[in-house]
């Protein structure tokens, strides 16, 4: 089996109002939909960032995958390489994983990766976990991911399903209606956005209204060393982990070191380079993968034997996606041995989808591991067709929520640490 062709389709997808240490996201967020076709007829799906660093990485590479045989990863590790050499990329938002100029390489490898290895699959007749070792679990749980919200972007007709949630008492209705809906068995809330008094008395009412619901809040980095010790101090008891509530190896580790709960990350370490800077330090507990930008699924498992060694807890994060990357989560993590925290999910955020059959479904807030060969998920292609035409539509062709926020507030910064 060889590669013969490559299609990438850039997407964008309707997103929500969701408030964040930098802004508000945009109306719509912005997906890569890659399609790898073999000389045998078969097909590989992969699901990445849409921004244009990512599709200019993504298009250089394909030019170059013709003839490989999708089961030589070393091979198209050598080709992303020669890909990208020289590539001119621009900055972008920390929040953004796939506008990070130094993450370009993961980024394309992992992509190109997940395609190959549904491939795999489909040839074998096994289910990408299979090929990855064999699952460990049949399902895997997710977390509810809270969000402050706007009810309505600017210039739109109506408020969306969801409604605005700009207080604690609006956390917990949102948190009230996710789990009715989905049953998730823990939640944790995007922070950052207010006061961390504010913050605070949300988780406390979101402990008093889910008392058996492990907790977690993320500030994205957005406060002080002074300021995160104090609030964890506050919340002793009420949260499970707190998530990057500072940047930096030497911040995190005062942190951790002054307070009793785990600290977790996704913005501290986010590569095999950061583990050894972090462990030196002490600065996190916790490690929330992601096979997007850490160079695939095989070097999530690979990250998962780390943490096993040092004895890091690990969980997965998550960013507005649809069901192709989901499914791909779900693969990589039944193969994990040691997944200790339920993984983030924005899905139940998105309105739109690219695969047939539509929405994936939660139960008691888990994600069952598909069985068919492959990832599991096909193309719905008239669905791949509307997504396109509303990117071809977008003005934006990178996600920027410093930007989108100055619609509400012209004076707004997006500085951080914020508190």
């Amino acid at each position: 089996m060889k590669i013969e062709k490559i299609t990438v389709t850039p997407i964008a997808i309707q997103d929500p109002p969701l408030l964040n240490v930098l802004g508000i996201h945009q109306p719509y967020a912005l997906r890569s939909i890659i399609e790898v076709t073999a000389d045998n007829g078969l097909v590989g799906l992969a699901e990445t960032y849409g921004d244009s660093n990512t599709l200019n990485g993504l298009n250089r590479v394909s030019e170059l995958l013709a003839g490989l045989d999708p089961f030589c990863l070393n091979d198209l590790e050598a080709r992303v390489e020669r890909g990208l050499a020289g590539m001119k990329v621009k900055d972008g938002s920390i929040l953004a994983p796939g506008t990070i100029p130094e993450r370009a390489k993961a980024i394309a490898f992992a992509a190109y990766e997940t395609a190959c290895l549904d491939l795999q699959g489909k040839l074998l007749g096994l289910p990408v976990a299979e090929v990855l070792g064999g699952r460990v679990r049949d399902a895997v749980p997710f977390s509810a991911y809270l969000f402050y919200k706007k009810a309505r972007h600017i210039g739109a007709a109506h408020d969306d399903p969801y409604g605005a949630a700009e207080t604690p008492e609006a956390v917990v209705r949102q948190a009230k209606a996710f789990v009715a809906e989905y049953g998730f068995k823990s939640l944790k809330l995007k922070g950052g956005v207010y006061e961390p008094a504010v913050e605070i008395e949300t988780m406390r009412q979101l402990k008093k209204a889910f008392p058996d619901h492990p907790l977690r809040l993320d500030p994205n980095g957005g406060w002080t060393v002074k300021t995160a010790i104090a609030a964890a101090h506050e919340l002793e008891g009420v949260l499970e982990y707190l998530e990057d509530p500072v940047l930096g190896f030497a911040e995190s580790a005062d942190v951790a070191h002054s307070i009793s709960m785990p600290i977790a990350t996704n913005m501290v370490v986010v590569s095999f380079q950061d583990l050894a800077e972090s462990v030196r330090h002490g600065s996190v507990q916790v490690i929330l993968s992601d096979h997007h930008y850490w160079g695939g699924m095989r070097a999530t498992q690979a990250l998962a034997k780390i943490c096993s060694i040092w004895k890091l807890g690990l969980s997965m994060h998550s960013n507005s996606h649809l069901g192709i990357s989901l499914v791909a989560m779900a693969h990589v993590a039944a193969a994990c041995t040691n997944l200790t925290y339920a993984c983030d999910t924005h899905y139940p955020w998105q309105q739109d989808e690219v695969i047939a059959g539509g929405k994936l479904k939660f139960i008691d807030g888990a994600l069952p591991v598909p069985t068919k060969p492959g990832l599991g998920v096909d193309l719905d292609r008239d669905a791949l067709t509307r997504l396109h035409r509303q990117y071809l539509a977008c003005e934006d062709l990178d996600r920027d929520d410093v930007k989108e926020m100055r619609k509400y507030d012209p004076n707004w910064k997006g500085a951080l640490p914020r508190f």
